[in-house]
Parts: C-alpha cells; structure tokens; sequence
C-alpha cells in the first residue's frame, strides 16, 4: 500500500511569512536557507562525540548532519517519499546544539533550570535557531514540515517503530522533545537516520582513536548488521526500506533491532562512558561557567555602554556587546525579556570559539594591541 502523508501539502509547506514560490520548490529552498546560515556554518567546528578533533578523519557536527540528509534522502526514495523534504529536515535537524556535543547540552541545561528555565533540549533549541535566532532574529522561515521534522528528530531515543501523528499542531507552544511525534513520514525517517548514522560511525571513530578495538564489536552485531560502519549503513537502509509500510509506519525488522539494541548499549559503556569522554565533563563545567558567569558580569555592570565593554580590552566583551546592541529589540519582541540571551549565546558557539572566550577572559590575546582598530576582528563579524 502507498505510504502518503495525510495531510494537505499547503499546510505541510506554510510558512510563518508568505513567500513568492521559486523553482528551488519548497523543501529544497529551506536547504538552501539552512546551508547558508550562520548556525549551519558553525556546525563544522561543534563536536559530534569527540571533542575539537585534530584529525579530519573524525566525525564532526556538520558531517553527521550530511550523513543523516544523505541516509534520510535514500530511505525516502526508497519508499517513494519526499526525498527533498526529508534531506532538509537533515540538514537542519543539529542546528541548536551546543559546543561539546550532549556533554555541552547537559551542563547548559543544568545551568539553565537552576535559574527557573526549562531544560535545555537541542532538538527544541534547533527549532528555535530556525524559527528567531537565524538572521538577526527574524529566523530562516521555513516550511512547517521542515520544522516538525527538527522538533521531533529525537534519534538518542531509540524505538522499533514510527507511525507518524498527521497532525499540524502549534510549535511554538512545545516545551519538551519527550514524547514528540513527527507529523510526516519523512520526520520520522530523519529519526531513524539520527540512529543508523551515528551508531556505526561512532564506533569508527572511537577505534580510530584506540579508545576501543575493532574486534570489541558484538559478535551479534557483527553478524547482523556487518562489522564496518559502511556495512551497518546499507544493512539497516534497506532493513527500514523493506519493512516501513502504512500499517506499522517507519520500522526496523526484529531481526536488525535486537542487534542495534545491542550496538547502543555497547557503545554507551565502551564510548559514551569512557574514562575519556567522561573526563570531559568537569572541565567543560568549568569553562562553560567562566564564560556565562563573565557574559553576567558584563550585562549587569556594563548595560548597553559600548565604551565600558570596549574597557575590558578584549574580543568577547566587544564581540558581545554587538550581539546584544543587535538581538535586544528581537528578544523584547519574541520572548518579552532578554533573560536567555546569553544562554542562547554560549549554546551557540563552536567548540574551538568557546576555548578562545575563555583564553579572552583570562588573558586576552590583544591586550597589547589597539583595541580600537580590532572591535570586529578576526572572530566576530555580528555587523
């Protein structure tokens, strides 16, 4: 039976603001917009498992998104669905993370609900990149589809199947991922994508780093679902196309998910808990501290007075202040307050970004130098 979404494309490709359609068409000009923003830019310096890599061969933010367009895209051709929604859910769906991956969002998120805030959740800071943060607070104004597919891309929870809701529902009004169902087929094949790109993926990586051995690997999963990341992407691919169907909905065989089960548990306690990722998390505290804890400092003491950022001499205090001069009447517009402009700030940075903030904070590297003539220097180009 053909899989098609119940819905009415109009409603699946409205935006908050009227558009002059284009030959891109809908889906692919929200691609467009996304790969052109800012926060996209970003994405080839955040980490994806293993902190600020050296080596090019590691997986980065931005290259797993391209990964879960690439897999989401293929799947979806597969079952003959959108293909050109489904790639820019992908692409988009990471835009809200924080600098150093789910170690980054936990301490943000600890930080945030201390001061009375919801926790903070990437999949539903995503949607809040796109829909205000993008462009100087006027967003990248995409189509509804796209945006339910970010909110709801949830890859970490893992499940066997997906029937999407066929609903159109009021996003702005969403304060949590749990429990999230994508509206369409394709949200709910990004998801399984999250998951079929970073189990393999990961476990690549972490042998490339010695952190485990390839023969470590599950004996079920290796018989299974293969032994490379390149043979569990084909693997589970067609696992999902040839057992997706309109009863059941986005689906993994039984025989595929007992072994993908197995995967996860083993890379949570090989990976994600290792004495090295876990070492991550009390120094990234500490400098994800410094750096909010200074941005308070310097709102609190230094108002809107350019001059008295301009007196700490160095580029995160001049850096800041054009951001805050440029965003202030958004965030009184759109949240009535600017009570999350510095968490939305700091959840904004790449990895490398945020270890020059503190190395500005504690010893400016143009201290030395004019100040004057390096407002706007080699990081911050907010004007």
């Amino acid at each position: 039976m053909e899989m098609a979404n119940h819905l009415e494309l109009e409603k699946l490709q409205q935006r908050k603001h009227k558009r002059k359609g284009d030959v891109r068409g809908a889906y692919y000009r929200d691609t467009t917009a996304i790969i052109h923003s800012s926060p996209f830019r970003r994405l080839k310096h955040k980490t994806q498992v293993f902190f600020a890599p050296s080596n090019d061969h590691i997986c980065t933010r931005m290259e797993h998104c391209l990964h879960v367009a690439s897999i989401a895209s293929t799947i979806c051709r597969g079952l003959s669905l959108d293909t050109e929604l489904a790639w820019a859910i992908g692409m988009g769906h990471d835009l809200g993370h924080t600098p150093f991956g789910h170690t980054g969002e936990k301490i943000i998120s600890a930080m945030m609900q201390k001061e009375g805030f919801d926790p903070f959740e990437h999949e539903l800071n995503s949607l809040r990149v796109v829909d205000f943060l993008s462009e100087h607070g006027r967003g990248l104004n995409l189509t509804y589809a796209v945006r339910d597919g970010i909110a709801c891309h949830n890859g970490e929870h893992l499940v066997q199947s997906i029937m999407p809701t066929f609903e159109i529902r009021n996003l702005d009004d969403l304060r949590s991922r749990k429990k999230l169902i994508p509206a369409t087929y394709e949200a709910a094949v990004v998801r399984f994508s999250d998951s079929i790109a970073y189990i393999g993926r990961d476990f690549e990586d972490a042998t490339r780093l010695n952190i485990i051995r390839g023969g470590q690997l599950p004996a079920l999963v290796g018989e299974r679902l293969g032994r490379t990341n390149a043979q569990m992407i084909d693997t589970l691919v067609n696992d999902v196309i040839e057992h997706s169907n309109s009863k059941d909905g986005i689906c993994f065989s039984d025989h595929c998910f007992e072994a993908i089960e197995a995967m996860i548990r083993f890379n949570y306690a090989n990976i994600y808990k290792s004495p090295l990722l876990e070492g991550y998390e009390r120094y990234f505290t500490r400098l994800i501290t410094l750096i909010v804890d200074y941005l308070k400092m310097l709102r609190e003491t230094c108002g809107f007075d350019e001059a008295a950022y301009a007196s700490e001499k160095n580029m995160l205090a001049m850096g800041f202040f054009h951001h805050l001069e440029d965003m202030h009447e958004s965030y009184q517009s759109h949240d009535g307050s600017l009570d999350r402009l510095i968490y939305d700030y700091v959840a904004g940075m790449s990895d490398n970004f945020a270890l020059d903030c503190a190395n500005e904070i504690l010893k400016p590297e143009h201290l030395n130098d004019s100040i004057e003539l390096s407002l706007t220097g080699k990081w911050f180009d907010a004007r």
